[in-house]
């Protein structure tokens, strides 16, 4: 295991396991072990992890052993595990405060976040974790398509995620929604794609992050695919996919894909940047679909998608 930047584990120091590529170069903090959710057929993470919101004294002897090894010289953290905000509002500010008086050079401080949670969660306590310091949460959307998260287990609607995400912004939040290509199969690909736009467009977040669905092992959807009951759908119909989202986006979000299982590194600025993003998916659809190095190179991915 490593802290942040491939630093070697403290056995007194106890980290979350998972966190986002933007993550990269953060200082890790767990608050909570496991995921309170943990339902969602798509997900292998936390299942093996029993949920338990850590000791406040725990976790201040993180934040001195986390001090000890970065010298205080972390400008970014990141605190886990699933859904920090299930934590008591008083709890995570007095963390907040540790963390900023053992690392005074912090700029950004970033949590996950469930949508339901958010949007139960009281707006004066969302504001008061934003004036401590919680900058921003990484909140995974998947799609806007009502019947295709009922389908996974998402345990939010559309109208929940709207909710939390426009609330989430009202309390000052930086927001970094994750979308799913691929979760709706070949089946609802349209639907998912048109639902995912409309959500989106009603939050307008600050960031737009696109990840492609691969089924991994130890999660329900991997059983399912090997069951057939869950078709992955090919790389044309996910680019495809894409296409439709981004056409159907009215935001001033940042588009972003950041991850090891996107197929075409897509980055941009909306509205500014839509149209060179939609000639860029249709440029290697065409590549895709007429040039055998092309499939290839395609085939080469799959491999690495899968390691």
């Amino acid at each position: 295991m490593v802290i942040g930047r491939l630093r070697l584990k403290d056995r007194g120091y106890d980290f979350p396991p998972y966190r986002p590529p933007s993550e990269a170069y953060s200082l890790l903090l767990r608050v909570t072990r496991g995921c309170p959710w943990n339902k969602c057929l798509f997900c292998s993470m936390y299942k093996d992890i029993p949920f338990e919101r850590r000791p406040i004294e725990e976790i201040k002897e993180d934040i001195e052993h986390a001090a000890q090894l970065y010298g205080g010289s972390a400008r970014t953290a990141f605190i886990g595990d699933s859904n920090s905000l299930v934590a008591k509002t008083e709890l995570l500010c007095e963390v907040l405060r540790s963390l900023y008086t053992s690392f005074p050079h912090l700029e950004r401080v970033t949590s996950y976040a469930r949508a339901k949670t958010i949007a139960k969660k009281n707006l004066d306590d969302l504001k008061e974790l934003r004036k401590a310091g919680l900058t921003r949460l990484h909140v995974g959307l998947e799609t806007g398509d009502a019947e295709t998260l009922a389908l996974i287990q998402k345990g939010a609607t559309p109208e929940e995620q709207i909710e939390a995400g426009l609330k989430a912004k009202e309390a000052g939040f930086e927001l970094s929604l994750y979308i799913l290509l691929g979760i709706g199969s070949s089946q609802r690909w349209q639907e998912h794609a048109d639902g995912t736009a409309r959500v989106l467009n009603k939050i307008d977040p600050h960031f737009i992050r696109v990840r492609n669905l691969v089924p991994q092992p130890g999660s329900p959807l991997y059983d399912m695919k090997q069951r057939g009951e869950f078709v992955v759908s090919p790389p044309d119909l996910i680019l495809e996919e894409e296409k439709r989202i981004i056409a159907g986006l009215e935001v001033t979000s940042e588009f972003l894909s950041d991850h090891i299982s996107n197929y075409l590194p897509l980055n941009g600025r909306m509205p500014g940047d839509k149209t060179a993003l939609l000639q860029a998916l249709e440029q290697e659809l065409a590549a895709l679909r007429t040039d055998p190095a092309v499939v290839d190179e395609y085939r080469e991915k799959e491999f690495l998608r899968h390691l």
